[in-house]
Formats: structure tokens, C-alpha cells, sequence
């Protein structure tokens, strides 16, 4: 397998291999992740109505995915935290006595392999995708589980990534790898 591009997105930075794409003044990622959006001109609308760790995953995957088909890629990504800042988000909906208005947009997202499907969506994808909750980034796991899928046939090329996002720490480091 070749790892063919890479991009990490941490401390309000977006690098593309070795080139820094975006960098923001931004303290919290709610608003770094809005001014990424727009400086890169990613024109998908639904990005707005996301949760932050599908955002994450989103801003990482369009680096390397841009407009080609990728209708024969896979995606693998792994988190430590799955999607508790959204759980933590949505418990506090309920919670609230005076605003007891749980969001069925919200409670979409408690579930960390949404944000695979988001991206899956942009991108016409038709094959596997998997979402591992991990003590930590394992790199062979994430590659063993993708050769797996490469040599099955089922895709040409997997998306492997780390997407780990809770309350204000986030971290993005995405891979494209193929045959």
C-alpha cells in the first residue's frame, strides 16, 4: 500500500502534506472551522447544520478528496472520545428545565460514524466504511483493517484517519492510501 496524501488540521491550522492550506486566529473550533469553510470555498450547505467532530472530519477529507470520483473509496477513521462532546451537547438539552427542547438535528449526530456517512454523501461513496473508537491513533490497525478492503476489491482507495474532537481539543490526521 502507498500513503498518497496527508492532512493534519490542529491549533487552528489545515496541512496539506507538508504545506500549510489555512491558518486562523481563532481560539475555539466552531469558529476556525466556519472561517476554514468559507476561505476554501467548499460550497456544501449542509456543512453548517453538522455537529464540530463531523465538521472536523469533513474539513480533513475535502483536503484530499476535492471534486474527483471517488465512488471506490472506502473510508476508516478512529477517535478516542466517539461523539460524547455531541452526547455531552444533547444531555444538556434534555437537562435544561427551562429550555427542555431536545434537538432531534442534534441527536443525529450521537453517533461518531455519522460523520463518515456526511462524507460519504459528498462524495457519491459506494463501498465500506468503519469508525473505531481507540485508546489512541494506531496507525497499523487503521492500515491493516484498510489493506483488508483493498484486497478484497471492494475499493480502490480508503480514507484513513484519526478525528478526535472534545469540547475545544481537535485533531485531524487523514490519509489517502492505495494499492
Amino acid at each position: 500500500m502507498k500513503k498518497t496524501d496527508t492532512c493534519l488540521i490542529e491549533n487552528s491550522k489545515i496541512m496539506l502534506n507538508t504545506e500549510i492550506v489555512f491558518e486562523s486566529p481563532a481560539a475555539n473550533f466552531s469558529d476556525f472551522a466556519k472561517e476554514a469553510y468559507k476561505s476554501l470555498e467548499l460550497g456544501y450547505p449542509k456543512f453548517h447544520k453538522m455537529d464540530n467532530l463531523s465538521k472536523l472530519a469533513f474539513l480533513a477529507s475535502e483536503m484530499i478528496l476535492k471534486d474527483e470520483d471517488h465512488s471506490r473509496t472506502a473510508l476508516v477513521f478512529a477517535n478516542r472520545s466517539s461523539s460524547l462532546d455531541t452526547d455531552f451537547r444533547y444531555q444538556q438539552s434534555i437537562n435544561s428545565e427551562e429550555n427542555y427542547f431536545p434537538s432531534p438535528a442534534v441527536f443525529v449526530y450521537t453517533l461518531p460514524n455519522i460523520c463518515v456517512g456526511e462524507i460519504s454523501i459528498r462524495h457519491r461513496m459506494q463501498t465500506e466504511n468503519a469508525f473505531f473508537v481507540l485508546d489512541e491513533f494506531d496507525e497499523d490497525f487503521l492500515n491493516t483493517y484498510s489493506a483488508q478492503i483493498l484486497h478484497s476489491g471492494k475499493a480502490d482507495r480508503v480514507l484513513c484517519g484519526w478525528v478526535e474532537l472534545y469540547q475545544e481539543s481537535y485533531k485531524a490526521f487523514v490519509y489517502l492510501l492505495t494499492n
